[in-house]
């Protein structure tokens, strides 16, 4: 097995985990492509498994002496440097390999550039098992942080989902979505908080009120306990911290019992808020060796030395007045610079009435600068106040500094329980926002969705409505759904909302749908478009096949599988033989499958299957023309439509004619029982003026769909509404 311990110096989190004998290196590189840590240490005999990290992941890996990963040593040195007796409280006491791995990263940091660990107060315990399982593949094709197409947050789950309003909640969601729940008590207990906000406007809107006050409390005591903070710094923390009693007021009325327990987990810092009060300048610096940091009455000595710096340039102030009258000098004045400090500055026609006990300095072109003794005397009482002010100020801003990160572990324990407030409230948000309900959620084996709508496409879908589908799945009767429906109809759409509904519902947020219920899944694989890996030298196809395998290796019957198109990266026999095959095989392991195809000959494994049910596409014929519905409808389909599609991309009229007198001649003479065209398939050739046609002008598409317009029978409405979008699909092309 392996022991994993992953540390964000930047927040404090530390978290450890032993992997299981029997998939320990498949859940190790599972575990690190979702973490993508700067950073990994292996053991230096580990050479496979650092070249793996570096050829699969592109990680970097540093080889660290078997020494460091040590459990003996390692044991004792985590129980000083956390001050306990035992490892028990953590839970990581009967988890040698993960110890050793803890060990190791704190002694590695320690020997690098961080200056302190005071900020590493505990580790937490987790299993990778405890998880919804999402693999790299599952996560990309679902954009579950990324959109496919910008590469952004825009248009990514991730982007819908996300109404935090802080940069703790923010990390937060981020990992609920990579690490949906498995426990129905666990996700039940986050459904009660998002459901009391959901439904108290005034509780929700007070929280997050307090909450857009909240800075990064995680990574500002972070630099407050690895001694980088500044005076902002804590001036930023003593802020966030004073939202905590505001916070605690907005859910006093809460009712449901998670909410309450987070309510009552909130500890306010009050000596920690009051301490950065009366130390602490609102108008404090940046640096910190410019003074101006320490609030007046803080410190009787820094008072003492303040008041005689101001008593010295007082009298300095005063000297200007009082020597001009003494020598009746009127343009005499008293300056200040960093060579000679303070002096006397008087012009050449006026130096007959210089006094006798004043001392040359320096001369100029037009006038010469004095000091006195008295002068100097000032200056060295003001400069030496003003440093050691500097100093002391300092001084009493790190003692105030070590004070407050003395209090790290009950600043992140807010921390993390605001950072889930805020997940919880804005899950609340966007589920008002967009009319989500609240999913049933059980350990059965039944995903029923009413009306569902796919979150992202909904939302940036703004040209037109959205069409909703219901989806019945089981692991008996309904469990492999083969969906045959034409390019462009919305089949990958429909597959992909499964996932994300399905996704959406064990984090513990509300979904978009009519009405669900969802069996918890254990994993989610996902099988959707593929693109050549040229780095790797291998084929659409490969990359295809190998995703395959995957899904086929590690599905169980409690995994929601997700097919696109499986096959179709070969020859239409090869194609649909590998997809007949994958079908029946993911049929016997009895997992949840929704398998969208253009082999329509798989609409027979109904007939032969128990489990297996036929879907499609609804599509409307209209002459030529085909109209796409995208509803889900029992039943398969015989068509494929791809000539349609291949019209409305613009390919020539004369390939689409052509086409199409192919096609007829493979279906009157040419096809197989089956459907498949067989080799003895006739089709006459029909070069003559194809060529030529070529490069003839193509008709536009907008031409053949106002030709095939029945103008008598359309309402004005209809007829103002189908040519708003001719417009646009004109514009557009």
């Amino acid at each position: 097995g392996y022991g994993l311990a992953v540390v964000d110096i930047s927040t404090g989190e530390f978290l450890v985990t032993q992997l299981a004998e029997e998939t320990a290196e498949a859940d190790l590189m599972e575990e690190l492509q979702r973490l993508a840590p700067a950073e990994v240490l292996v053991p230096s005999e580990a050479e496979g498994l650092a070249g793996a990290i570096r050829k699969s992941l592109q990680l970097n890996v540093t080889p660290r002496e078997k020494s460091a990963f040590a459990e003996a040593t390692a044991r004792e040195r985590l129980m000083k440097h956390f001050g306990v007796a035992s490892l028990r409280g953590f839970g990581c006491e009967d988890l040698p390999l993960a110890i050793e791995a803890a060990d190791a990263a704190l002694e590695y940091l320690r020997e690098t550039h961080i200056a302190s660990l005071g900020h590493l107060k505990s580790i937490g315990t987790y299993s990778a098992h405890q998880y919804m399982a999402l693999d790299a593949a599952t996560r990309r094709n679902l954009e579950l942080n990324l959109s496919l197409g910008e590469g952004t947050k825009t248009k990514s789950l991730l982007g819908v989902l996300d109404a935090t309003l802080t940069p703790m909640g923010a990390r937060l969601l981020r990992r609920w979505l990579e690490q949906p729940l498995l426990r129905a008590s666990e996700i039940r207990a986050r459904q009660e908080v998002v459901a009391e906000l959901h439904d108290h406007l005034l509780m929700r809107e007070e929280l997050r009120a307090a909450l857009r006050k909240v800075g990064d409390l995680e990574r500002l005591i972070a630099r407050i306990a690895t001694g980088t903070a500044n005076a902002r710094d804590l001036l930023s923390l003593r802020a966030s911290l004073e939202q905590v009693p505001v916070a605690q007021a907005a859910l006093a009325t809460a009712e449901a019992e998670p909410t309450r327990l987070l309510r009552e987990g909130l500890r306010p810092l009050p000596e920690v808020t009051e301490l950065i009060a009366r130390a602490i300048r609102e108008d404090a610096p940046l640096t910190l060796r410019e003074g101006g940091l320490i609030q007046e009455g803080f410190d009787e000595e820094l008072d003492q030395l303040r008041h005689s710096s101001a008593e010295g340039k007082a009298w300095i102030a005063g000297l200007e007045a009082s020597e001009r009258e003494r020598t009746g000098v009127k343009s005499l004045k008293v300056g200040y610079n960093a060579v000679f400090g303070y002096y006397i500055e008087v012009s050449k026609p006026n130096l007959q009435f210089v006094p006798d006990n004043y001392i040359r300095k320096q001369t100029m072109a037009n006038a010469e600068r004095f000091i006195t003794p008295e002068l100097k005397e000032y200056e060295a009482a003001v400069l030496g106040a003003e440093e050691k002010v500097v100093q002391l100020e300092h001084r009493l801003f790190q003692q105030v500094r070590e004070k407050v990160a003395s209090r790290a572990e009950g600043v992140l324990a807010c921390a993390r329980i605001l950072a889930q407030l805020d997940v919880l409230a804005g899950l609340a948000q966007v589920a008002s926002e967009r009319y989500y309900v609240r999913p049933e959620v059980d350990d059965g084996d039944l995903i029923q969705i009413t009306n569902g709508r796919h979150p992202v496409v909904e939302k940036y879908q703004a040209d037109e409505r959205f069409v909703p589908n219901d989806v019945f799945l089981n692991t008996s009767d309904h469990r492999l759904l083969i969906i045959t429906g034409p390019n462009m109809s919305g089949k990958s759409t429909f597959l992909r909302q499964v996932a994300l509904i399905t996704l959406m519902a064990q984090i513990g947020s509300y979904v978009p749908a009519d009405s669900a219920r969802i069996g918890i899944v254990d994993r989610i694989f996902t099988r959707v478009g593929a693109q050549d890996d040229l780095a790797s030298g291998q084929s659409t196809f490969m990359v295809e096949m190998n995703e395959t395998a995957n899904i086929l290796n590690n599905a169980t019957e409690r995994s929601l599988l997700i097919l696109d198109e499986i096959g179709r990266g070969t020859s239409t026999y090869d194609g649909l033989a590998i997809a007949w095959a994958v079908a029946e095989y993911i049929n016997a392991i009895g997992c949840k499958t929704l398998f969208a195809t253009h082999y329509h000959h798989l609409n027979e494994l109904e007939k032969s299957l128990e489990g297996v049910r036929n879907y499609r596409i609804a599509v409307k014929e209209e002459g030529d023309r085909i109209v796409w519905l995208r509803k889900i409808m029992p039943g398969g389909t015989d068509r494929s439509y791809g000539i349609e599609v291949a019209r409305l991309a613009g390919l020539p009229a004369p390939v689409i004619t052509r086409a199409r007198e192919v096609l007829t001649a493979l279906e009157q003479n040419g096809a197989s029982a089956t459907g498949i065209p067989s080799d003895q398939a006739v089709i006459p050739t029909h070069a003559e003026s194809l060529q030529l046609k070529l490069f003839d002008i193509a008709e536009h598409p907008v031409v053949e769909e106002l030709r095939q317009l029945d103008i008598t029978t359309m309402t004005p409405v209809e007829a103002l509404t189908t040519l708003y979008n001719l417009q646009k699909q004109a514009t557009r092309e």
